[in-house]
């Protein structure tokens, strides 16, 4: 491997609270609570929070209040709720179609009336609490958010928790995922964001109940702004997998013993998290929260009217060091996404890559003069058990080198080869892959993994051959600036995609601009630098070698510079930003 060797990546960086914060834990949390105002205290959960454990330590907390499960009390029998969402979930294995229900959807209104009415009936002070509390249409209450990042219920999920009020706990992962993606965590966000303005404390639930971090409304809404006001970095997240590598365990400084890593999602909003220091103490939430609550200050004007809040940029790292090759996938047309699953915009992709050992190769586009009926025959084959698929007759192999950017349009057919550590810059929507050829793999549970030939064969653009793939996608670096100490190049993405690359090579303080829309950078070169404001608006940021930092869009003017062992190195950024959306 011909990486960069310091460990200086930092994997639980933070966001500072301004002010004089306070957390509170244990049972001083809820003393806190109950001593705040209104007598009745209704306490909001994420889906996957442990409820039990956490009403149990309420209980023991507050003896003299009253606690109402609101979800026994009056949720929707769960095979009320299989049939309102039997169509989101549809008999697939991965794929669903994503859920516009309310979470008053899942709720008998008569029992949640009921139950304001025995809360305002009784001489004994109350806690309602559950995934849905806030539905209680008491008057007067003191409200608690108790939220939880999507990749901590993932690890639950995994280790045998079910989703939400189901008898699940043996079943495939993918499938509770899938109905997590696409029904639970739609609702959820949907309800938490109503929520926000109200919310008078929030709870770190991500560890555990008893052990959990509150701080007031007033804090977390701080805390939002701070990120959406500087430079700051989510808390990336790491995942082995069948054909994983062995560069990030150097690089990135994880556990040596593990086999293997297969990604590092090290920005996607929707399920890392954001830590944040109010006072010295770290406090967990979901980094989406961010989005939610800041969304114009953090993705600016023209992108919140294009996408809503939702960030549109998604960074992440394959690790095939040593590993094996991805499988040969392509991904969904926008109009297919959205006709078939319900999403707006679809899964574009480029492979920026990172780092390589010789002989590494990118499989990208159709070798011209490829019979679709063919290939599609030879696909089938492989996937019922035939001969192997002979991805080399069919799909070029691209050389691959350090720095070279290759783009993905959906519809490519695609798939990074082994010995290669990319960093995957596209678009956000992440679990649309129709994977075509898994090389005869089986996943990490023992399962053959998910083919999906029938939907690939509906995506996959059969004219994107050799020629084109060379002249589109291979080599489409333009230099668009130099000055003293610094070069500034495009490296993508292609013109159907919606996200812009640009590459800056400085051995000096390079000045850039957000002009209004977020970008996010990778510092693809050398050990370290700092970007830093140069009116001052925000404390200097350090970044170390292949960390992710999202610049928001309020920050505007910033500059980055070589920095500690950076100092006296040529360095290189990548920076991502949404076409047409910088302010004039």
């Amino acid at each position: 491997m011909s990486h960069t060797p310091p460990i200086r990546y930092d994997k639980f960086p933070a966001v500072t609270v301004p002010g004089n914060p306070r957390t509170w834990t244990g049972v001083q949390a809820w003393q806190e609570i109950a001593g705040s105002g209104p007598e009745t205290i209704v306490v909001d959960t994420y889906p996957g929070v442990d409820l039990p454990g956490l009403e149990a330590f309420i209980s023991e907390s507050l003896p003299g209040h009253r606690i109402v499960n609101v979800e026994e009390a009056a949720a929707l029998p769960i095979a009320r709720i299989d049939e309102l969402i039997a169509a989101n979930l549809t008999d697939d294995r991965v794929f669903g179609v994503i859920s516009h229900h309310t979470l008053a959807d899942f709720y008998d209104a008569g029992r949640l009336a009921d139950i304001a009415r025995e809360v305002s009936a009784s001489d004994r002070p109350a806690v309602l609490v559950g995934w849905g509390a806030a539905l209680v249409p008491v008057p007067e209450r003191t409200l608690v958010l108790a939220d939880m990042a999507r990749w901590e219920l993932q690890q639950r999920q995994r280790a045998g928790a079910p989703n939400w009020r189901c008898d699940n706990s043996g079943e495939d992962n993918l499938r509770k995922y899938k109905r997590s993606f696409f029904v639970e965590w739609r609702v959820a966000d949907r309800h938490k964001r109503r929520l926000f303005p109200d919310v008078d404390y929030v709870l770190d639930t991500n560890r555990s109940v008893s052990g959990a971090k509150l701080i007031t409304g007033e804090t977390f809404h701080r805390g939002m702004a701070a990120a959406a006001a500087a430079p700051f970095r989510v808390v990336p997240f790491f995942d082995p997998g069948v054909w994983g590598g062995q560069w990030m365990k150097t690089v990135c400084g994880l556990d040596s013993d593990a086999e293997n890593y297969a990604w590092c999602f090290d920005c996607v909003p929707e399920e890392n998290s954001i830590l944040l220091d109010v006072g010295g103490e770290t406090v967990e939430l979901p980094s989406v929260d961010v989005v939610f609550t800041q969304p114009t200050r953090l993705l600016g004007p023209q992108i919140y009217a294009r996408f809503g809040a939702e960030f549109p940029i998604r960074f992440d790292f394959l690790d095939t060091m040593e590993g094996g090759n991805l499988s040969l996938q392509v991904h969904p047309l926008t109009d297919y996404i959205q006709d078939r699953f319900g999403m707006h915009y679809t899964q574009d992709e480029s492979y920026y890559i990172l780092d390589c050992d010789d002989g590494a190769v990118v499989y990208l586009g159709l070798k011209s003069g490829t019979e679709p009926a063919a290939m599609l025959k030879a696909l089938k084959n492989a996937s019922d058990g035939g001969a192997p698929f002979p991805a080399e007759d069919y799909v070029n192999a691209f050389p691959a080198k350090k720095h070279d950017h290759f783009s993905i349009p959906a519809g490519t057919v695609h798939c990074s080869g082994a010995n290669s550590m990319v960093l995957e810059i596209s678009a956000t929507p992440y679990i649309f892959t129709f994977k075509m050829w898994d090389w005869d793999r089986v996943g990490l549970d023992g399962r053959p993994r998910p083919i999906h030939l029938d939907h690939a064969s509906r995506n996959i653009q059969w004219d994107r051959d050799t020629e084109w793939a060379r002249d589109q996608l291979l080599d489409q670096v333009e230099q668009l600036g130099s000055g003293s100490g610094w070069t500034e190049e495009r490296t993508g993405l292609h013109e159907l995609e919606f996200i812009e690359v640009r590459r800056h090579w400085f051995t000096e303080a390079v000045h850039h601009d957000t002009k209004g829309t977020v970008n996010v950078l990778n510092l693809v070169e050398g050990a370290q630098a700092v970007v830093e404001s140069p009116g001052g608006s925000f404390d200097p940021f350090v970044v170390s070698y292949a960390e992710t930092f999202i610049v928001p869009a309020a920050v505007g003017a910033y500059t980055i510079r070589p920095y500690g062992p950076g100092a006296g190195q040529k360095l290189a950024t990548v920076k991502a930003f949404v076409r047409g959306t910088e302010l004039a």
